[in-house]
């Protein structure tokens, strides 16, 4: 299992993976374009405290690796939490899928690593090959099964994938595989579709999101998984928790603490993010790019957060 994942690091990176606690950078064996300056053209990068991602399925057809480049070079943060399911372990077990643009996800991960952002790995289901390596570091990013994150105003959140508290994948693994199979099918649907949507100069639109959103048993579990989140963040006494796994970007009250889902980069292309005053929001990247990726077209405005709504595209965290 290391040798995969040195593998995969080697192949995405150029990173020379090592031996002990660490992994990547070894001696002055330092790939070159860690120091290459970021393309001229793109949009002004918004600064925050702290960004959240999830469920990007690198290794799969349904990644959205354009539009997260696209975000990731638009903004700068202290700590970046990858909250599981980064990497498709699921898929590439079934078939190798690596085109560049994931290679460049990676790059892109690293190279914030590199220039002093805190990077943190929340290995999920999808990533599970990962969860062995909890705590070490790979490339600057540190491996972990969980992570408490303090806010500005001083709460802290506990920050996990979420896949636990999926009663499918906890009890019943091989209906989890089901499941994705069916999923997948959707999921190249919906790539078909935009493939159209792309020939006729439309935006991208997520199919396979608006057709879970008209799913009444898809809502009601989506419900109980947010309350089952909820929960637990209660009994172990945080204020608030963030999690991804079930594709759906949401910041809701329970009782006195806060469920946060930073939603994906597969249907949705949204990011949870903590502003330099301490205030939470919900970042739709689509919305706010109208599909499209800068492609080195510089953009003189920054686009607005949405008001907070059960499932409308992004939101702003509750007011006290």
């Amino acid at each position: 299992m290391r040798k995969d994942v040195d593998t995969l690091l080697e192949h995405a990176t150029g990173l020379e993976t090592t031996g002990g606690n660490k992994a990547g950078f070894a001696g002055t064996n330092i790939p070159a374009w860690l120091d290459l300056p970021d393309p001229k053209g793109f949009r002004p990068k918004r600064k925050y405290e702290t960004i959240w991602i999830s469920d990007v399925h690198l290794g799969t057809r349904g990644c959205n690796a354009e539009m997260l480049v696209d975000f990731l070079r638009s903004v700068e943060c202290k700590t970046l939490y990858l909250v599981g399911d980064i990497v498709d372990g699921w898929r590439l077990r079934k078939g190798w899928y690596w085109p560049d643009a994931h290679n460049e996800v990676i790059r892109r991960i690293l190279k914030m690593a590199h220039r002093g952002t805190r990077v943190v790995f929340v290995a999920g289901n999808h990533d599970e090959m990962l969860r062995d390596y909890a705590g070490l570091t790979f490339g600057g990013v540190e491996l972990v099964l969980e992570a408490v994150h303090e806010t500005l105003d001083g709460r802290r959140l506990l920050v996990t994938h979420g896949d636990a508290f999926d009663g499918v994948v906890l009890y019943a693994k091989w209906l989890a595989f089901l499941g994705d199979k069916a999923y997948g099918a959707l999921l190249r649907a919906n790539i078909v579709f935009n493939a159209v949507r792309r020939k006729l100069k439309m935006p991208y639109w997520s199919l396979s999101a608006y057709m879970k959103k008209k799913v009444k048993n898809a809502v009601q579990y989506v419900c109980s998984y947010e309350e089952a989140v909820a929960n637990e963040a209660i009994s172990r006494g945080y204020d608030g928790v963030v999690c991804g796994h079930i594709h759906c970007a949401e910041i809701r009250q329970f009782g006195g603490i806060t469920y946060y889902n930073d939603g994906d980069w597969v249907e949705s292309c949204t990011a949870l993010v903590e502003d330099l005053q301490g205030h939470i929001a919900i970042i739709d990247w689509i919305a706010e790019t109208g599909g499209h990726t800068a492609e080195g077209v510089p953009v003189h405005h920054e686009a607005s957060h949405h008001e907070v709504g059960h499932h409308e595209p992004a939101h702003h965290e509750p007011a006290e």
